[in-house]
């Protein structure tokens, strides 16, 4: 009864991840993510930062647009509640993501010899 009440409540938009082989597509997702880092309103955020690291980001998030903005939204969080209002590299790598795009961002490890 409740996974119905709360499935009705969302709609599923079915996208590809954004893909960053050519020149074109890194200059779709730099934009994206010059947009998104724009909405920041953090004080000490230097802008560029994000855009300067958006291939990281791209890697990070496997080119979805759901995961850059958690990953973003949460960073931003931390930056206000830690004091910092900056987001960088090193914080970036310490938020946890969706499954899917940790899973995707990073390599599966090789098994153990046993």
């Amino acid at each position: 009864m409740r996974g119905a009440q709360i499935a009705g409540r969302f709609k599923i938009f079915r996208h590809r991840p954004l893909a960053y082989a050519t020149e074109q597509d890194r200059a779709v997702w730099d934009d994206l993510v010059r947009a998104v880092e724009d909405l920041l309103r953090l004080r000490a955020h230097r802008p560029g930062t994000l855009v300067k690291h958006a291939a990281y980001l791209h890697t990070r998030t496997a080119g979805r647009i759901g995961s850059l903005s958690h990953l973003l939204r949460e960073a931003a969080l931390v930056a206000i509640t830690e004091g910092t209002e900056r987001i960088t590299k090193q914080l970036l790598s310490e938020v946890e993501l969706d499954a899917a795009a940790e899973t995707q961002a990073r390599p599966a490890r090789p098994a153990r010899r046993e």
